[in-house]
C-alpha cells in the first residue's frame, strides 16, 4: 500500500516572529508556541507546519504518512531492503509530531523525509485569525510539496518504486538562463485524490524547497489572501493563474523561509483507476506571470 498523504512540514528559521505574523496574518493559520518555535494549525490536527527556531532559514523535512501500521511496516522494510538509510525516531519525537511512529530518511536528491503513521487529533476546532473558512485537507493531507531533484530519474523511481506513488504529469520548464530543452518536472500522486502530493524539479534551490501548496474552498478566499499578502509587503512570486495539469487557480508568494507558498483553489481530484498520466506542453492555461526577484 502506498503513502496516504503529506501530513506536515518542518521548517527551520532564525526569525520565529516573522513566521508567526506570516502564518496568521497572511496564510490565515493559527499559531501556537512550541519549544521556542511555532506550530501552525490549519484543520483538526494539532499542527500542519512545525516552525523550529534555528540559525538560518531552511526547509527541513516533509512528513509523509501511511494509512496504518501494517502499511508502514511493509513500506519501511522495503526501504531497508533497497539499501535506504532509515533512522527510527524516538517515542517522544513521534508524540511531538502527533503520529504514532515515524522514521527519518532522504530521497536520492537529498530531500529529507519523515515517514510515519497515525492520525492524531485533539478535538479543538480550527478558527482562522484571518477569517479563512477552512483549508482543503482531510485524507488528501495538507497540500503538496515540490522538491529540488538534481537526480531526477533516480528520485522519481524512489517515490514510485519504494513509496508507492504514481505519475500524474510530466513537463519541461523553461527558466531564464536554463538549457534550451528546459528542465524536467514530475508530478506524483499517492493514495488519495489530490492531483499531486510530491513534485520533483530538476534544479537546485538554496532554501531546500521549490514551493508548497495549500488549498482553500473558493476564489474569494484566494483573492483575500492575495490582498493580505500585498498589505503585508510579501513578495508575490507569481500572479494569479490556472495550471494546465491540476487546474488549480492560485498565486505564489514568498515565505519567510525563502521558498514559495502556492495559495489556490479548485484542484481536480482524479479517479486513479481510470486516469491516464499526461505530458503538459505548457505550465498554465492562463496567468501565473513570474517574478523571481524579491
Amino acid at each position: 500500500m502506498a503513502i496516504r498523504s503529506l501530513a506536515y512540514v518542518v521548517v527551520d528559521t532564525a526569525d520565529v516572529e516573522a513566521w508567526r505574523a506570516y502564518g496568521e496574518q497572511v496564510l490565515g493559520m493559527r499559531a501556537t508556541d512550541h519549544e521556542g518555535g511555532l506550530r501552525l494549525r490549519m484543520d483538526e490536527r494539532p499542527f500542519r507546519m512545525l516552525i523550529r527556531a534555528g540559525d538560518a532559514e531552511q526547509f527541513h523535512a516533509a512528513g509523509l504518512v501511511y494509512p496504518d501500521k501494517a502499511a508502514f511496516d511493509r513500506g519501511i522494510a522495503g526501504l531497508r531492503d533497497a539499501g535506504v538509510a532509515v533512522e527510527p525516531a524516538s517515542e517522544a519525537e513521534a508524540k511531538d509530531r502527533h503520529v504514532v511512529e515515524f522514521v527519518r530518511c532522504a530521497d536520492p536528491s537529498g530531500n529529507r523525509l519523515e515517514i510515519g503513521w497515525g492520525r492524531v487529533v485533539d478535538g479543538a476546532p480550527f478558527v482562522s485569525p484571518a477569517g479563512v473558512p477552512e483549508f482543503i485537507t482531510g485524507e488528501m493531507g495538507m497540500g503538496h510539496v515540490v522538491f529540488p531533484a538534481a537526480k531526477l530519474a533516480e528520485t522519481r523511481a524512489f517515490y514510485i518504486d519504494l513509496l508507492g506513488f504514481g505519475d500524474s504529469d510530466e513537463m519541461r520548464v523553461h527558466v531564464p538562463g536554463g538549457p534550451d530543452v528546459g528542465l524536467g518536472m514530475h508530478f506524483l500522486h499517492c493514495d488519495n485524490p489530490r492531483h499531486h502530493t510530491v513534485a520533483l524539479a530538476e534544479f537546485p534551490v538554496p532554501s531546500g524547497l521549490v514551493h508548497m501548496m495549500v488549498e482553500v474552498p473558493g476564489l474569494d478566499d484566494v483573492g483575500r489572501a492575495l490582498d493580505r499578502a500585498k498589505a503585508a509587503n510579501v513578495h508575490i512570486s507569481s500572479s494569479l493563474g490556472k495550471h494546465m495539469n491540476d487546474k488549480m487557480v492560485s498565486f505564489y508568494m514568498r515565505s519567510p523561509g525563502g521558498f514559495d507558498i502556492e495559495y489556490g483553489f479548485g484542484g481536480i481530484q482524479p479517479d486513479w483507476t481510470s486516469f491516464t498520466p499526461t505530458i503538459s506542453l505548457k505550465e498554465d492555461e492562463w496567468g501565473h506571470h513570474w517574478d523571481f526577484g524579491g
